[in-house]
């Protein structure tokens, strides 16, 4: 998400700004599901937010059906939240 578009099974999504955190966020659709890739903000005082802190990029993934948080990504390496891989 460091550029202005992310390309996703071959299909290119703008990277935006949020509002005032002005976080950088995507939506994409992947395996037929509609995703939000969100950065993670260094300020929580969450896992993510610590890794955040210290360097790391951290990306949270939320369904958009569900509006729930599926995955997250650290520097690149993604895992699946209920996933015990």
């Amino acid at each position: 998400m460091a550029g202005a578009e992310v390309v996703v099974e071959g299909r290119s999504s703008r990277v935006a700004r949020t509002g005032s955190q002005r976080f950088r966020t995507v939506r994409f659709v992947a395996a037929g599901r509609e995703y939000q890739a969100i950065e993670q903000n260094p300020d929580k005082p969450s896992r993510w937010g610590q890794l955040a802190r210290q360097g790391k990029r951290v990306v949270q993934f939320r369904d958009l059906l569900t509006n729930k948080y599926v995955a997250v990504s650290v520097d690149q390496e993604v895992h699946e939240y209920g996933s015990r891989v």
